[in-house]
């Protein structure tokens, strides 16, 4: 069966697909061959505008095949694809990314998101309750952001004894990790987001926009920082130091530091800079190669709290000059702009909300008993 993709959802699509004259062409294939591809979920279609009995391919899905061909499909070829957005590099059941949305363990996660808490989504992905810790002295952070209160306190914590190393520790971790984020002395039995809200907002608003963010930020399928946290632990390496791995590597301005980045960045347009580059790319917080048609991540917390008239005016020149949308970086950075949180609080959420995913990442692996450890190619 073919499957369209909602026109009224991406209005824009049209402007990105091919014939399948044309696609066979660049494939070089069959039209018969383009239909299975189109079956296997390999290319996705529209509804011609004009011709209700013929379709239209996307030309991003003909153009991702074409580099497949070209690569070959010798095993040094496919693990070399691996490393950037290219093929599966190992099996989880965690989160699914398909159709321009994404699912938690076969759930809608912007679904997810209207009703539940962090809490609630990691019980889902990592079978762990979150339970208040009573490891007071490894709240003594000096820092004042909260990715950098999280980054020390978890370092504080990777040199100490890793006793009970299993989902109950988790449990403590992960309010100890919100504890550090809100900069709080202790948790109590609220929840997390009602934690950071108060810590960091008088907004009356802030509360439910910031629960809404953490369960959207818990996990993304096999992204870099999980991935990392996932090499830790097939090492053997303890909860905290596996989640210290995660939180190193989504620090880099190419993972989340584009939150911190992306803030700045809105903040000079605000001050009168261009908000298009001068070489014409996109913007820090916009593109996502997963979501050509535009992050559900970013779309969900944006409809929540919608941007002022002007910034959506530029949002709509952006998308018209870079053909982007905005990513789950921006999202997070109007948030901190809109509800008056503190400096990082964008990135402190984005930390907080994902290390739910990295722990379920790491149960999963260590289930596995595997070490992830890929060979180099000698040129």
């Amino acid at each position: 069966m073919i499957k369209v993709i909602n026109m009224k959802k991406s209005p824009d699509t049209i402007y990105c697909t091919v014939g399948s004259g044309e696609a066979c062409a660049r494939l070089g294939i069959s039209r018969d061959t383009l239909y299975a591809y189109v079956s296997r979920g390999l290319v996705r279609t529209v509804a011609h505008p004009s011709d209700a009995r013929k379709s239209l391919y996307d030309r991003r899905d003909v153009d991702a095949l074409m580099q497949r061909k070209g690569r070959g499909r010798s095993r040094r070829a496919v693990a070399e694809s691996t490393i950037d957005w290219g093929e599966p590099v190992l099996s989880s059941k965690i989160t699914h990314i398909a159709d321009g949305t994404f699912f938690y363990r076969g759930h809608n996660a912007v679904e997810l998101s209207e009703t539940q808490s962090l809490e609630d989504t990691l019980r889902l992905l990592a079978r762990v309750r979150c339970k208040p810790s009573a490891d007071a002295a490894m709240l003594a952070t000096p820092h004042q952001r909260p990715f950098e209160r999280i980054l020390a306190g978890m370092a504080l914590l990777a040199t100490a004894d890793a006793a009970g190393d299993g989902r109950p520790r988790a449990g403590h971790i992960m309010s100890l990790t919100a504890q550090w984020a809100a900069g709080a002395a202790d948790a109590g039995p609220e929840p997390i987001h009602r934690l950071l809200a108060r810590h960091w907002s008088t907004d009356a608003g802030a509360e439910d926009i910031v629960r809404r963010a953490l369960v959207l930020c818990a996990d993304h399928e096999l992204n870099a920082s999980a991935y990392a946290a996932r090499v830790a632990a097939s090492a053997g390496a303890s909860l905290a130091a596996s989640l210290l791995a995660g939180l190193a590597t989504l620090s880099g301005g190419l993972h989340g530091g584009l939150t911190p980045r992306c803030r700045r960045w809105m903040d000079q347009v605000d001050t009168g800079a261009s908000p298009v580059p001068d070489s014409g790319d996109p913007p820090p917080g916009f593109g996502h190669p997963l979501y050509p048609d535009g992050d559900p991540r970013a779309a969900e917390l944006l409809r929540c709290a919608p941007l002022t008239p002007r910034w959506q005016r530029l949002l709509d020149d952006i998308r018209t000059a870079t053909n982007s949308h905005p990513t789950l970086d921006f999202a997070l950075a109007h948030l901190e702009r809109r509800f008056g949180l503190p400096e990082g609080a964008g990135l402190g959420m984005f930390a907080v909300g994902r290390t739910a995913g990295w722990l379920a990442h790491i149960f999963e692996q260590r289930e596995t008993g595997k070490l992830i450890r890929p060979r180099a190619a000698s040129e």
